[in-house]
């Protein structure tokens, strides 16, 4: 927050020789490995544009990154381009006029449109007719089950709905050394009733069960109270039976193999290169459905994009610097150095990336799962309304004390309330 008030540096100016170059600031992830390839990228490109020069810097420590880029928009002390728009934040920046449209340069149309799968373009752009934000990756959420306690429990594949998991559960939850106490389960979420943490248990499952719908129409609340009501009961068996654990773990519980399944993205596949131990088989599947359910397996996409700020004195150039980090090239350098997925059409079969795939085939599930992916709805105070949520998950799934159609009704309700505060 100090590097905030003191502002971030962008402009022109003349070196030693009296050239005329453009001065970039552009803020990256705090990950290692997306710094990593920003770095990478930064450099490539300040050798190859001697007139249009970037620093590169992580995305100000704080409490979350939509905090630290709304504070900067207050401040006036925004970058120039940013790689980590998460775009339930764009309806807050964009209506404090903080980012340009990108679809007033020229060129926009024909990127967007030869990158971004069909399916997925509209879902970025904004209710006034522009986008603000250049699509960039995405990390669908996934089941990562660990293979041989799923094969112990007669599954040869993973189990694709409620009913299925339900019934490996019981196979798999366990107590392995006679004390009394369970010490296998079949997963694991935490259970803090913390909002961002609802992305990857009930709103992904939302996502699965309704069949790609998210939480608004709109600027409209839509909530299914029944595909909500089959999300919560989901959840509350899997607590109340004993499969899940109300509990939170030191380290990893899935390689020291104390549970058997894990809702992450893409980006966990390098941590467990890292940290798995020698004979740990595990792969990757779609996400559990209601029973009965048909079509598509749809989860949460956790999107991050790229904007550029309506503070820079350099729009042409800082658009071009945007263009760049979705290359062919850039998205290559992405899925090797950080497993996350460019939102890229094409992408299994484009010859880029043939030999990625190649030596990687367990990205090849989450490539496939990006066109089925739900997002955030352009709505203000989106996190308060995913806070309203986490708080009944917590009544009603954890601990039961609440039934899940009641807890469906209070979300709702709530997040009436506080859609009513913000118009």
């Amino acid at each position: 927050m100090v590097l905030l008030a003191g502002g971030c540096g962008t402009g022109g100016s003349r070196d030693s020789d009296g050239e005329a170059r453009v001065r970039l600031t552009y803020w990256s992830s705090q990950n290692p490995q997306e710094r990593e390839i920003a770095r990478i990228l930064v450099d490539a490109w300040n050798t190859d544009h001697p007139g249009i020069q970037v620093t590169v810097q992580p995305l100000p420590a704080g409490q979350s990154s939509e905090e630290v880029l709304l504070a900067a928009v207050a401040a006036g002390t925004t970058p120039d381009i940013c790689s980590n728009i998460w775009p339930g934040i764009v309806a807050d920046i964009s209506r404090a006029q903080g980012l340009l449209a990108l679809d007033e340069f020229p060129d926009f149309d024909s990127l967007y449109q030869s990158r971004i799968p069909v399916g997925l373009q509209d879902r970025f752009r904004s209710r006034d007719g522009h986008t603000y934000q250049l699509p960039w990756k995405a990390n669908p959420i996934m089941m990562q089950y660990n293979v041989q306690m799923f094969r112990d429990a007669g599954f040869e594949v993973p189990p694709s709905t409620y009913s299925e998991f339900l019934r490996a559960a019981r196979s798999i939850t366990a107590d392995l050394d006679g004390d009394g106490s369970i010490d296998r389960w079949v997963g694991y979420r935490d259970i803090q009733p913390i909002w961002h943490q609802r992305y990857f248990d009930y709103y992904a499952f939302y996502a699965g069960a309704s069949g790609g719908r998210s939480l608004f129409v709109a600027d409209t609340l839509a909530i299914d109270p029944t595909v909500s009501t089959q999300v919560f009961s989901f959840f509350r068996d899997l607590y109340e039976g004993g499969h899940f654990p109300r509990t939170k773990f030191q380290g990893s519980p899935f390689i020291s193999a104390a549970i058997a399944t894990e809702f992450v993205g893409p980006w966990n596949i390098a941590w467990l290169e890292k940290n798995a131990p020698a004979g740990l088989e595990y792969a990757f599947a779609p996400l559990p459905v209601p029973d009965g359910y048909e079509g598509p397996v749809y989860t949460y996409g956790d999107y991050k994009n790229i904007a550029v700020f309506s503070s820079t004195e350099h729009p042409a150039e800082a658009w071009r610097f945007a263009s760049y980090l979705v290359s062919k090239e850039a998205d290559l350098l992405l899925m090797e150095k950080a497993t996350q997925m460019p939102i890229r059409r094409d992408l299994l079969v484009d010859s880029t990336f043939a030999g990625f795939f190649a030596g990687r085939p367990e990205m090849r599930a989450f490539a496939g799962q990006v066109e089925a992916t739900v997002g955030i709805e352009e709505v203000g105070s989106f996190a308060e309304m995913l806070d309203a949520i986490a708080q009944q998950f917590e009544a009603s799934a954890v601990y039961g004390v609440r039934s899940p159609a009641d807890a469906t009704r209070r979300a709702i309700d709530r997040m009436r309330v506080i859609q009513e505060w913000n118009r």
